[in-house]
């Protein structure tokens, strides 16, 4: 595995306007995350005949697909040098910059403007299946994202709390010993169903 730099910050494009858009923090994540939220409940209200349980029942689904889709993102797109060698540029701009800078503050979150591009593209693949179902849906799967942003960047800037221990142990295996497993962050669920929980006995692993 690479070496790890924990205290500099890398770069991935030259051009510093392009630079800047790969940057973002936690005010900006809040706001433009919980905007997308209330977006689609606004929407889900105004243009479907759901009432408030149907609407619940969707978002709660969405809820709980995002942490499927954050498992599958982080195993097979995110990781996608491991099958594919020659896409190890994009491996490196998609996920690979915050595994060589894991304390790079700025990079824990996914940008507004390459989130509002995978968010309509998820939206549009939701669509055809759910049809106007999918705003409540996508409600959902934003304020699923939201949250696991907020776990993700607590498991980089703070030190373990009983309240995160597991997740914050598990994520830290995966960034410092085993970059081939535990690629869930906001639950263990999909890794103990699709066989990629670490060894539990080995807990010395350095702060993620």
């Amino acid at each position: 595995m690479a070496a790890i730099n924990n205290k500099t910050q890398g770069r991935i494009f030259q051009n510093n306007f392009l630079e800047k858009l790969t940057k973002s923090n936690p005010r900006v994540t809040i706001v433009f995350y919980t905007f997308l939220i209330l977006l689609f409940f606004y929407l889900s209200f105004n243009y479907t005949h759901l009432n408030i349980w149907e609407t619940a029942g969707l978002y709660i689904a969405g809820l709980f697909g995002w942490t499927l889709m954050e498992y599958i993102l982080h195993r097979f797109v995110f990781h996608i040098d491991e099958y594919f060698p020659s896409l190890k540029r994009f491996h490196y701009i998609v996920h690979g910059i915050h595994h060589d800078h894991p304390r790079d503050h700025e990079r824990l979150f996914m940008p507004p403007v390459p989130g509002t591009i995978i968010a309509f593209f998820m939206f549009l693949f939701w669509y055809l299946f759910l049809g106007s179902n999918a705003f409540a849906f996508m409600a959902g799967i934003s304020n699923g994202y939201l949250m696991y942003s907020y776990i993700h960047y607590t498991i980089h800037t703070r030190p373990s709390t009983p309240i995160l221990h597991k997740l914050w142990m598990h994520h830290a295996k995966h960034h410092y010993k085993y970059p081939d497993k535990a690629f869930g962050v906001s639950t263990q669920l999909w890794d103990i169903i699709f066989g990629t929980m670490p060894p539990k006995k080995n807990t010395n692993v350095i702060e993620p």
